[in-house]
């Protein structure tokens, strides 16, 4: 079977009803998506599935063939994403055993909606649970990657009308 994993084909051979999670962590050495619970409550093992935040430990790889399958280490080659710029200057991950998943439902929401308002980013970010309480500087920092985000897309829209 194929799949597109960070823009990347791969071409695996395991049971279609595999979680791809474990595609991802034994097959293909992508470990920055976490296992946490097995159940999908907990958001660890938070992916993209052509730009949907998914749970990874729910998902087979039967029904990632033919889409786009975003982890952590595809959302940005060099850590330079607004969201993680944000994340470091929040000073948000304590364990930080949630972030990877925390980072992708993040993610997702500021691509569906570029200025959410703290109870838009509470409902995103209900499924993702963090042991070390980190929720407020979550949200400070989602919303300083928004406004990263609007500032960096006005500046390229700027430079090229010029």
């Amino acid at each position: 079977m194929k799949i597109n994993v960070n823009g990347t084909a791969h071409q695996i051979e395991v049971e279609e009803d595999m979680p791809l999670l474990w595609v991802l962590r034994d097959e293909l050495r992508l470990t920055g998506t976490k296992f946490g619970c097995g159940g999908g409550f907990c958001g660890a093992c938070t992916i993209h599935l052509d730009g949907q935040p998914m749970r990874a430990c729910l998902t087979p790889v039967s029904l990632a063939k033919g889409k786009q399958i975003t982890t952590i280490e595809g959302l940005s080659e060099n850590g330079d994403h607004p969201l993680q710029q944000a994340w470091i200057e929040h000073n948000v991950p304590q364990c930080g055993y949630c972030q990877s998943g925390q980072l992708m439902s993040a993610a997702a929401l500021l691509a569906h909606n570029a200025s959410p308002s703290d109870g838009e980013i509470d409902q995103a970010m209900t499924g993702n649970l963090c042991r070390c309480g980190t929720y407020p500087r979550i949200r400070s920092a989602i919303k300083t990657a928004a406004v990263k985000s609007a500032t960096f897309e006005n500046a390229a829209a700027r430079e090229g009308e010029n």
